[in-house]
């Protein structure tokens, strides 16, 4: 799959694209990530890409015609049948809130084109006449799109095949379906009772015997609890799709 990056900031992606276990992706073009730089494709001396917004405010607006202009250079490179387009993505506090099934839907996709927005933000023609798609991450406010855009790739990164040291590490992602969209239960390692600031702490008994049916029902039943405590929404989603067996309902109500 192929992702073409239209940024100001082409540097910020360097070392993102070139460290932690998500390279492999990257550098083997499973994911392959180009970037494109508008001011590139501005006129003038300063091949200025901004200009003060219509009717006042503050602020400047990225102009529209850099940002057509190098979205054409992209189209002609990926030489895409018109039916076939790869569809234009800007990273929006308006847009729809990225989620996991969104992520799944895109690491099985031929790739986007990604706008980052800067400033106050993209002249608004240029979104209603090349803009296909509008994410976001929540309901807050980012200096750019930069952020988003490397949250995109490396959450699709790491759900393509041998990208992870373990196969099936990411199954067990919170959200994943293989976890019934449920959180992820805690995780503990050595050494077996940690001297922290509280005093000593245990790891719970149940995952040093070795015994795998119970070590996997207590997986399951902490994470019914953390997802009851922080995310109750999701416990009616999967109670609703018929995710819930009979043991989960029945220690969900010895939560109380």
């Amino acid at each position: 799959m192929r992702f073409d990056v239209i940024t100001l900031f082409p540097e910020l992606f360097e070392p993102f694209l070139a460290h932690g276990i998500n390279r492999r992706a990257f550098e083997s073009k499973q994911v392959d990530v180009r970037l494109w730089n508008p001011r590139d494709f501005a006129d003038g001396n300063y091949r200025r890409v901004d200009d003060r917004p219509f009717g006042g405010g503050p602020g400047m607006v990225m102009m529209a015609e850099p940002l057509w202009r190098c979205l054409q250079a992209i189209r002609a490179e990926r030489a895409e049948p018109e039916a076939a387009r790869a569809p234009v993505v800007l990273f929006s506090p308006i847009g729809e809130r990225l989620a996991h099934a969104g992520v799944e839907a895109w690491s099985a996709s031929a790739g986007a084109v990604l706008v980052c927005g800067r400033y106050e933000g993209i002249d608004q023609r240029f979104i209603d006449a090349c803009v296909d798609r509008q994410i976001s991450l929540g309901d807050f406010v980012l200096s750019g799109g930069e952020i988003p855009a490397m949250a995109l790739l490396d959450a699709v990164a790491r759900l393509q095949p041998g990208v992870l040291g373990d196969q099936g590490s990411h199954q067990q992602d919170s959200f994943n379906p293989a976890l019934d969209g449920l959180l992820d239960s805690p995780h503990h390692t050595r050494p077996e009772v940690w001297q922290g600031p509280a005093g000593p702490m245990a790891v719970p008994e149940v995952l040093l015997g070795g015994h795998h049916e119970r070590i996997q029902r207590h997986r399951r039943e902490q994470s019914l609890a953390l997802t009851a405590r922080l995310r109750p929404e999701l416990i009616a989603q999967a109670r609703a799709e018929g995710r819930l067996g009979p043991d989960d309902e029945r220690f969900l109500r010895g939560l109380g």
